[in-house]
């Protein structure tokens, strides 16, 4: 008779990942950062254990949006106050382009306290290839590809 198998939290070892997002659609490129987060892309994936990998994302200011959705696009928060506070994905590029990318993929991870600790497996930064993980050796892959 067939067991099911269910992974065990340390039991999973975790690779380092690497994805340059030069010219890469940011919602792609979240949707396949997210399924690795998760570990969706294991064979040993167990939806209330942590299997995912680390991802470190380069150049997350060289993300492009397709159609007219630069300036379409609204992100929307509220502060406590009443009303809503809102800028457009063009703004929010021109300030903070990592926020776009992190944004985009946590809203793909599930809605749970396991998300959080997911999402602290991303790593995104500006430009270049300079990251702080070299130790880690991550291994280079392609995402998002057409």
């Amino acid at each position: 008779m067939n067991k099911t198998y269910m992974a065990k939290n340390g039991e999973v070892p975790q690779k380092w990942y690497l994805v340059d997002a030069t010219d890469k659609a940011v919602g792609r490129l979240a949707s396949d950062i997210a399924m690795i987060l998760m570990g969706k892309h294991r064979p040993e994936y167990t939806p209330h254990v942590d299997t995912g990998e680390y991802v470190i994302v380069t150049n997350a200011d060289k993300v492009v949006f397709s159609g007219k959705k630069l300036d379409q696009k609204r992100y929307t928060w509220w502060t406590g106050y009443p009303g809503l506070r809102a800028e457009t994905a063009r703004t929010r590029f021109a300030r903070k382009p990592e926020l776009i990318l992190t944004e985009a993929v946590r809203r793909m991870l599930p809605k749970n306290k396991l998300a959080q600790k997911m999402l602290g497996k991303l790593k995104v930064y500006k430009s270049g290839e300079q990251h702080p993980h070299q130790a880690q050796q991550p291994e280079v892959i392609e995402l998002a590809k057409k």
